[in-house]
């Protein structure tokens, strides 16, 4: 493994349209120690789970509750046909009163709270606790937990994480290391997206012998309060969390469309696997082809043979055009 990349938060503010449109991971040290939640959280783990009490709505949320033995790796079972973690519906402030429980235990469960919409849930965090960057209609997440890892995964949209309390620890992947990562199931995924099946604190390299080659191209680092990473599109990344009470805010945003503009690209990958997978080799070579021609190796002009106005979806997608090829699907797929 290779330390991330690290820059401080005036750098970062002096080239942010550098760092945000870049493909290229990079922590930020002290990006948010202006938030008012970090300062209680340096200052007292009392006072910052006041201040979240104070703040948090009383709407359940979901949780996971992870036994000890499995050390805050939220994981498949032995089986391989659930998960070995358990869900509740629970408030944050139920929560908060757990993860100080839990504090006592010599060996405690984890208890893990993931993905969490913060203007619903805190909606007073944002007001408070202000980024001071603009980005494109991001989605505000809140992650909290006490000891808890999850496995190597990718998102879609770009990803701002910034850490409020407790220590969180990264481990990037470039998406090329796709091969190297032994990636589980698509359709049977502990909260969404497909994990790697190497544990990272222990790779079984007999099982999985090219993740030598992905840990000789991963990056880590360890983020405190205050910090932030900038994880790219597609980067597959392991976050580890540690401490009695970690609380992690996240920005996930769509760098150039809007969701509702495009589509979801993990529905396409499914769609592609019912269409394409099973078909006869010379078949497949034919709409490989099709689709490096059409979507993946597009030359801006090889369709100035074609009038602009005949030229359909083959034009810049915007919300009219997107409004009628999801309608083309939906009767393509009756």
């Amino acid at each position: 493994m290779q330390p991330l990349p690290e820059i401080t938060c005036d750098a970062f503010h002096k080239a942010i349209d550098h760092h945000l449109g870049n493909a290229a991971p990079v922590v930020v040290r002290g990006l948010v120690d202006h938030w008012p939640a970090v300062a209680q959280a340096k200052t007292s783990q009392a006072g910052y789970v006041d201040l979240i009490t104070r703040q948090a709505s009383s709407k359940p949320l979901t949780a996971f509750s992870i036994e000890a033995e499995h050390q805050g790796r939220i994981f498949y079972n032995d089986r391989f046909d659930g998960f070995n973690f358990s869900r509740m519906q629970l408030t944050l402030q139920q929560a908060l009163a757990q993860f100080d429980a839990l504090a006592q235990q010599a060996s405690p469960d984890t208890l893990y709270i993931g993905s969490t919409n913060v203007d619903h849930w805190l909606p007073e965090f944002g007001q408070a606790n202000v980024l001071n960057i603009d980005l494109p209609n991001p989605t505000v997440s809140l992650w909290m937990s006490n000891h808890s890892v999850v496995a190597p995964h990718f998102d879609f949209p770009c990803n701002l994480a910034c850490v409020v309390s407790g220590t969180r620890e990264f481990t990037l992947f470039p998406p090329d290391q796709l091969p190297n990562l032994y990636i589980g199931p698509l359709d049977l995924t502990p909260a969404g997206q497909p994990i790697s099946l190497v544990n990272l604190q222990d790779p079984d390299l007999k099982r999985f012998p090219r993740f030598k080659i992905a840990e000789a191209q991963g990056l880590k680092a360890e983020l405190s309060p205050g910090d932030a990473i900038l994880i790219p599109s597609m980067w597959w990344h392991q976050v580890e969390a540690t401490g009695q009470l970690n609380t992690l805010i996240n920005y996930w945003w769509r760098d150039r469309a809007s969701a509702d503009t495009h589509g979801p690209p993990l529905a396409a990958l499914q769609h592609a696997m019912l269409a394409f997978k099973d078909l006869a080799p010379s078949q497949k070579q034919a709409w490989q082809a099709l689709l490096d021609y059409y979507v993946f190796n597009q030359d801006p002009a090889q369709f100035d043979h074609i009038p602009e106005t005949a030229r359909g979806i083959l034009n810049p997608i915007d919300q009219t055009l997107g409004k009628a090829i999801r309608s083309t699907i939906r009767r393509l797929l009756r």
